[in-house]
């Protein structure tokens, strides 16, 4: 098949940036023919009048949509896979793709066409009245960087399209990260029908390890931004809580990395490379994933399947939906340190239970999460929506 890409990068480079190009490398091995329309938010003007620019186009660019049609005289794709289209692309590049009656697949990575915001969180705390509710609300808030100006622009992008139905008629399929995700697109009015369910996959970063691993260390493991919806505080409440036997290693950065200083049991090591944090977990007891926010879906969780660490997780959201409590892992109630430190002892202190998860963890990376399983599930995605656009 010939398959093209498009894609918005982040000004910082994160996991939605390098799932895209995972997913496109992996068609590519299997032979089909991926072309990539890809443009970077570090390109995007300054000043006000490029700023002003940026906003009027956000919610629905011209130019952008005469590009791609262009790029698609040029390419005949068969399938039109959009990761981001925000903000320079567009939700224009719907239409170019009807006007070339090429199929449309796109991936819901975050919240954004349902929440301006794009997290379903507001000061702190989970947020969901955009989902029944008008849009235009987040701008009283400034839910889109902390600016109402910025809120009210995402806002009106979210709203248009809406109303216009663009999410309903213009758009093959969508592909959901987890069940729980798709439950609150289909909240918002996406026809359930249109979505489906596909994970983020990772390569075996341990293909020797066939069932159970090696536990000698004794610490638990926190891979990710340092930062408030990432439950940071919650985690540093709970480890006042343990024993100085019970050490915690944090890989990562972010604004709050002040609160990590002269913690009791805690080791900060900062930005950690993908070999690095591969080892951490190849040594860790456990993970500790105690966000407050509902994740997409965090690949931190995939890796630590596959290297068969048990996760510690608040029961929210998409991590309450991958994770099998007391069979690939724990979970405690969100916001909850005494809960979090109750339930990190019991795991301390109960080798044989964590070596049972850890191996349940790294079948259920075998089972779900590999190449080869994502490879076959997105095929069968692109094969259906190309079926129907030509029957």
């Amino acid at each position: 098949m010939k398959i093209l890409f498009v894609h918005n990068r982040y000004q910082q480079a994160g996991g939605e940036d390098n799932v895209v190009m995972a997913e496109a490398n992996l068609l590519i091995q299997h032979g089909h023919h991926v072309e990539m329309w890809i443009l970077d938010n570090k390109d995007l003007p300054g000043g006000v009048v490029g700023k002003v620019k940026v906003a009027i186009n956000t919610s629905y660019s011209v130019l952008s949509r005469n590009v791609a049609r262009e790029k698609l005289k040029a390419f005949q794709p068969d399938v039109v896979h959009v990761h981001n289209f925000f903000p320079q692309i567009s939700p224009s590049i719907y239409d170019a793709c009807l006007d070339e009656g090429v199929p449309v697949v796109q991936t819901l990575h975050n919240y954004r066409l349902i929440c301006p915001g794009a997290m379903l969180m507001r000061e702190g705390k989970i947020c969901e009245q955009c989902i029944s509710g008008t849009p235009y609300q987040a701008a009283l808030y400034g839910c889109y960087r902390g600016s109402r100006l910025g809120s009210l622009v995402v806002a009106h992008m979210v709203a248009k399209h809406r109303n216009q139905g663009t999410w309903l008629n213009k758009v093959s399929r969508f592909i959901a990260l987890t069940d729980f995700a798709k439950s609150k697109f289909v909240s918002a009015g996406f026809p359930s029908e249109k979505v489906s369910v596909k994970a983020n996959f990772l390569s075996d970063p341990w293909p020797g390890l066939k069932s159970a691993r090696d536990i000698d260390s004794v610490f638990a493991l926190f891979v990710g931004r340092i930062s408030l919806e990432k439950g940071i505080h919650t985690l540093l409440k709970a480890w006042n809580r343990m024993d100085d036997a019970r050490l915690l290693k944090i890989a990562g950065t972010g604004p709050l990395d002040t609160l990590l200083i002269n913690k009791k049991n805690v080791e900060a090591l900062g930005r950690q490379n993908s070999a690095a944090v591969s080892k951490l977990m190849a040594e860790a007891s456990f993970l500790v994933l105690p966000s407050e926010w509902y994740e997409g879906f965090p690949l931190v969780l995939v890796e630590a399947f596959a290297h068969g660490l048990p996760v510690l997780a608040s029961k929210l959201g998409s991590m309450a939906d991958v994770i099998r409590d007391g069979e690939t892992g724990v979970l405690f109630e969100p916001g909850n340190a005494e809960d979090l430190a109750n339930k990190a002892k019991w795991l301390f202190d109960n080798p044989q239970e964590l070596q049972r998860l850890s191996i349940n963890a790294r079948n259920m990376f075998l089972g779900k999460y590999t190449e080869e399983q994502n490879y076959q599930e997105l095929m069968t995605i692109y094969r259906d929506v190309s079926t129907r656009i030509t029957s």
